[in-house]
């Protein structure tokens, strides 16, 4: 019997990373993300899934950043009872991230009941915290470069994609052929993390394109000078610095570089706040010894977040008190494309002062209030007022820890024995054709765009 495929996300966008796999009366789903970003997209989330859930054997998972986790709650409650594997790393981060987003999604349902906008009567959340705790008791933890039998003919291998903290390409092999998602893959050198490997060949290969049409640009000079003169300038004219940050790996790679700043006398002692939970959740761990092996060997587990005045923001009441911070300060807030989450109040009391600035870390999709900001905006919508954007912003990319197009043909170059054929995934329409042209002319591969619905019958 033949193998298909099916992309029920992550094609024709960057969220939503869903790959459907069936072999012999077997259904694999790959990944588990929810839509992020515009309008149109989001209502995706809430269409059924073109399978019945029940009907899925098992859900493989390469990491656990919401695009590629916030789905699985909604297919548990439909009726999805398999398992869910994934490294221990994601387990663990998986589950901050879930419970964090239900609650968001409870509140953001019940503040919709109060002022009466939304079109669902009553407005409802797209997962509570009880689909949260169900899918969690179906998570199985499984090793880096272990064949995991998953039945007779299918096997799965996670190897490490130097993304975030316990991300992973997966290999999956069917009783007919044999298939490698890439997940989100990291450069070949993480701030923070070992370097991503490069997994044994398969016949087809899936690969994000995130960075697809782009090439990060390493500094002429010092790394992070821009972000590192900016501090300086706003500490002087009094201001304080805000920046959105995912709060998983994001937060982590921020307060690295920060620490290494300081280090070398490039940025003066500041009040560093972290005002996110879920950040420093998640920050404890990347900071447990239990991971160290997944840390770059000159890294410490312990000690390579160590700035002199750190403070951990916990309570609503101080979070609120960051909107208009006493002395010039660091502020490091999630989410990282300022599409929710406290940085919105940050934003809106910080923006309208042209004291502040705002770094924005990395890739901004389409649709959310950092993309605008990086676009030039003159206002932002926030909380149904219009704010003035007289900050300063700048955006260091050095912060990205995805593969650009160069790094992203090195590691499909890499893998033996080559594929069959390739689809490229997970970016926008031109961001994946931009890739696909280069891996045809580059690599002589036969690629294709994947697109959002379609099935594929695999070689």
């Amino acid at each position: 019997m033949a193998t298909s495929l099916t992309f029920s996300g992550g094609a024709g966008t960057v969220t939503g990373s869903k790959y459907l796999v069936n072999d012999s009366g077997r259904q694999v789903l790959v990944d588990a993300g929810v839509f992020q970003g515009e309008k149109h997209l989001r209502e995706l989330n809430w269409q059924p899934f073109p399978v019945p859930p029940e009907s899925l054997d098992a859900i493989l998972i390469t990491h656990a950043h919401t695009d590629h986790v916030g789905y699985l709650p909604v297919l548990v409650r439909n009726g999805f009872a398999g398992e869910i594997l994934a490294t221990e790393a994601t387990c663990e981060l998986a589950e901050i991230v879930l419970r964090d987003a239900a609650f968001l999604a409870e509140r953001d349902a019940e503040h919709a009941a109060e002022k009466g906008y939304s079109k669902h009567e009553p407005p409802l959340p797209l997962f509570t915290i009880g689909d949260v705790e169900q899918a969690l008791t179906q998570f199985r933890v499984v090793d880096f470069d272990v064949d995991v039998r998953l039945w007779p003919g299918w096997t799965a291998h996670w190897t490490r994609a130097g993304h975030i903290l316990g991300s992973a390409s997966i290999r999956l092999t069917t009783p007919s052929t044999s298939i490698i998602f890439s997940g989100d893959l990291g450069r070949p050198e993480h701030p923070v993390l070992r370097s991503r490997e490069i997994p044994d060949g398969a016949t087809t290969v899936l690969i994000e394109s995130t960075y697809g049409g782009r090439e990060h640009h390493d500094p002429a000079g010092a790394a992070h000078e821009p972000l590192a003169s900016l501090i300086r300038r706003t500490a002087k004219r009094g201001g304080s610095v805000l920046i959105p940050a995912f709060a998983v790996d994001r937060t982590e790679v921020v307060l690295q570089t920060l620490t290494q700043l300081h280090k070398d006398g490039r940025i003066p002692t500041l009040p560093v706040f972290v005002n996110s939970p879920m950040a420093l959740a998640a920050l404890r761990i990347y900071t447990e010894t239990r991971f160290a092996d997944e840390l770059r060997p000159d890294l410490d587990a312990g000690s390579f977040v160590d700035l002199p005045q750190l403070h951990e923001v916990r309570s609503t009441e101080d979070s609120m008190k960051l909107n208009s911070p006493k002395v010039p300060s660091i502020i490091i807030s999630s989410s990282g494309m300022a599409t929710g989450g406290r940085v919105l109040h940050h934003l809106e009391h910080m923006l309208p002062d042209p004291r502040h600035a705002v770094v924005l870390a990395g890739y901004q999709a389409e649709g959310t209030r950092g993309r605008l900001l990086l676009d030039g905006a003159q206002h932002l919508k926030m909380h149904g007022r219009q704010i003035p954007v007289r900050a300063e912003i700048l955006q260091d990319e050095e912060f990205s820890v995805h593969a650009d197009r160069s790094e992203l043909l090195d590691w499909l170059a890499a893998l033996s024995p080559r594929p069959t054929q390739v689809f490229t995934v997970h970016g926008t329409p031109e961001s994946a054709a931009e890739l696909a042209q280069a891996i045809r002319t580059d690599l002589g591969l036969d690629v294709q765009v994947a697109e959002l619905g379609q099935t594929v019958q695999l070689p």
